[in-house]
Parts: C-alpha cells; sequence; structure tokens
C-alpha cells in the first residue's frame, strides 16, 4: 500500500540558491546530507513534514542555467490549507508566481512558482468537490 510521497528527487544547478529557496522562501527545514563514497557532498534533504522530504542532488559536472540534462522533472505539488495565505506568503518571501491562485479543472485552488532551476511547484487547496476526495 502507498502512503503518501516519501520523496522528490530533484537535480539542481546551484545547492546554496536552491536551499535558499526551498528553506528561506518556502519555509521548509534542512534536514540532512548524503556524501557521496569519496565524501564529496551528493544529496541534501529537505524537510516538508514528517516522513516526507525534498532530495536536492549535487550537480554531477558543470551545468549552466538553462542546461537541462538531468533536470527530468514535470512538478511538485503541495497541498494547502489556505491559497490565498500560501500565495501571500511566497510573494513577501520575493517569490513571483508563475500562476496566481485559481481554481483548476479538478475544482482544487492553486497556484505555482518556479525554483532557481525552473522546476515548476504547484500549490493546491483541496476542495471537498474535487475528485481527490472522493477517490
Amino acid at each position: 500500500m502507498i502512503k503518501g510521497i516519501a520523496h522528490v528527487a530533484l537535480n539542481v544547478t546551484d545547492m546554496q540558491k536552491s536551499l535558499k529557496f526551498y528553506c528561506d522562501g518556502l519555509g521548509f527545514q534542512k534536514a540532512f546530507e548524503i556524501r557521496d563514497d569519496k565524501g564529496n557532498p551528493w544529496i541534501e534533504y529537505v524537510k516538508v513534514r514528517q516522513g516526507q522530504f525534498i532530495e536536492l542532488f549535487y550537480p554531477k559536472g558543470p551545468l549552466s542555467k538553462g542546461d537541462t540534462a538531468g533536470l527530468t522533472y514535470s512538478h511538485l505539488c503541495l497541498e494547502v490549507d489556505d491559497i490565498q495565505e500560501i500565495a501571500a506568503r511566497l510573494r513577501s518571501k520575493g517569490l513571483t508566481l508563475d500562476v496566481e491562485p485559481t481554481q483548476g479543472k479538478d475544482h482544487n485552488y492553486q497556484c505555482w512558482v518556479r525554483d532557481p532551476d525552473g522546476n515548476r511547484i504547484e500549490f493546491m487547496q483541496m476542495s471537498p468537490d474535487s475528485p481527490q476526495n472522493k477517490s
């Protein structure tokens, strides 16, 4: 049985910018790191909540912004209690919304941002009428 999302793994081009975005911007906490067999930094874990993490992988080699090799990702969806509140909080942190709060075809409210590497993040306020709540 699948219980939930344990983590989402992302390859990043700049670890410090990514940690700042996920920790300072979104309010998550840096949890721990894993080093490779040679003792080099490999993965930073960011805690979303108990048992849920975002894994941030250090670049395997020189990457530049716009280089999408290895950045194969659609989006991460984070459930929120109040879409207007999260949108205001994101703006107060200096983040730009790609999509302002709007109601989607599934009746849920959503807004979107991008991290420093252009990865899309959806914030979703579940509606009682959504198919997710009826499944």
